[in-house]
């Protein structure tokens, strides 16, 4: 999500969120790799063969064998929970992915997106992947809102390029085609994505008389019902989100999209800053799932393969 310091652009989101599960007390367990095999002579096969790349982890995630995961997950299709209550998306499936080729699990833990920084210097999870739009001000700490310093900041490993745009009630556009035309009405977003930031500047830049109201919640799908109920003119989301949004909210009958997407920037993955061993081997996974054709199949199983990019790169994002 493309938003202000993640304490899911501009990053948004430039949020704008990810891309097998077992419940256990929230967290889900989506991606891993398989015991060692042995051969005809009862010998462990190296694991280099099974997990190409677990060396490159750091020795005490080797040990434990899992890789804790902060995400918000309901930020359909980047991640979200399915009808059976499993984990699903485009970010599990890219961390199904690389925990293969690491050797580890990944265990994705929910939480709002706006805690997920917090998260990572506390050393609750070893990662953020949750449609979190790599900036500048992430990077260095920096609350975007305040320009004050709030933390030592993140590193990013980039994987998907997604710009921000407006949906409206199907057949209610009202003439919305940009954000200078939300000027005298209301929109709703996630707090503390790209979509939020983008709106405050709206508004302070909108004529005396036509005020830009915001209301901004926990999650996009809080917002997503409040416009569907008509409590508002217009949301605003990552790219992916919305066309999911406008695609596959009440068959398809609820949302359209509006205008043209604005801010594209990277999604990254993002890592503790300092903690460069297991930075780099995720961006090392990350370039085999591209390289081998796995990262394609599952954009185009999720219908997004327009955000692709040819291979990763760290803190590309401005």
């Amino acid at each position: 999500m493309t938003a202000g310091i993640t304490p899911r652009p501009t990053a948004a989101k430039s949020r704008l969120a990810a891309f097998g599960a077992l419940a256990v007390a929230g967290t889900l367990l989506l991606t891993g790799c398989g015991d060692q095999t042995k051969d005809e002579s009862g010998s462990s096969d190296n694991q280099s063969a099974a997990a190409p790349l677990a060396d490159l982890l750091p020795k005490e995630i080797r040990d434990k064998g899992t890789i804790k995961v902060g995400s918000d997950i309901a930020y359909p299709p980047v991640e979200f929970k399915d009808k059976s209550g499993k984990t699903s998306g485009i970010d599990p499936d890219l961390a199904a992915a690389m925990g293969k080729k690491l050797g580890v699990t990944f265990e994705f833990e929910n939480g709002t997106f706006d805690t997920l920084i917090t998260g990572l210097r506390s050393k609750r999870y070893d990662l953020a992947m949750s449609a979190m739009t790599d900036t500048k001000d992430r990077q260095n700490g920096i609350d975007s809102d305040t320009g004050k310093k709030v933390g030592e900041g993140v590193d990013f490993v980039d994987y998907f390029n997604a710009g921000v745009s407006i949906y409206t009630p199907k057949g209610k556009t009202q003439g919305i085609e940009s954000w200078a035309d939300l000027c005298g009405k209301k929109i709703v977003v996630q707090r503390g994505t790209v979509s939020h930031n983008l709106a405050k500047a709206q508004a302070k830049k909108c004529p005396a008389g036509k005020k830009l109201s915001i209301e901004a919640f926990d999650n996009d799908q809080q917002a997503q019902t409040r416009l569907r109920s008509g409590g508002a003119e217009a949301g605003s989301s990552d790219f992916p989100v919305a066309a999911w949004a406008a695609k596959t909210s009440g068959g398809g009958k609820d949302f359209e999209m509006v205008g043209k997407q604005v801010e594209a920037a990277p999604y990254g993955i993002a890592v503790a800053k300092g903690n460069t061993k297991l930075r780099d081997a995720i961006k090392a996974a990350l370039d085999a799932v591209i390289k081998n054709g796995e990262y394609t199949k599952i954009l185009l199983k999720w219908g997004v393969s327009a955000g692709a990019v040819s291979k990763s790169t760290v803190n590309g994002g401005q």
